[in-house]
């Protein structure tokens, strides 16, 4: 049984020659059954998604912040499970974007 792997989550080219800068190649891939996950993209949550959760704490990197918010705004969606489970440099790299998303436009 081959295994197999989710490339639609790798940097792709929006069209316009562009790499989606949101997505993350992970350092340690995610093995979901038969299938590994090599990449994430991650998108800018909304108000909604944000629900039980100080935007302090995501702006601080806070872990179990981080861990509550990606299975909300990651594909392919990550599990709480998958979440907790990350390497500590993959959640950083989800951190910093996060991070990034919270800032206005000029900063």
């Amino acid at each position: 049984m081959t295994k197999a792997s989710i490339p639609s989550a790798a940097p792709i080219d929006d069209g316009d020659g562009e790499l989606n800068p949101n997505a993350i190649t992970l350092n340690a891939p995610i093995l979901r059954g038969d299938t590994k996950i090599t990449a994430v993209t991650i998108r800018k949550p909304d108000a909604g998604e944000c629900r039980g959760i100080a935007l302090v704490d995501l702006l601080q990197m806070d872990v179990v912040a981080l861990q509550t918010l990606l299975p909300r705004i990651t594909s392919p969606s990550l599990s709480q499970h998958e979440a907790n489970r990350l390497d500590i440099a993959d959640l950083l790299q989800f951190g910093g974007k996060v991070a990034s998303f919270l800032l206005p436009k000029g900063a």
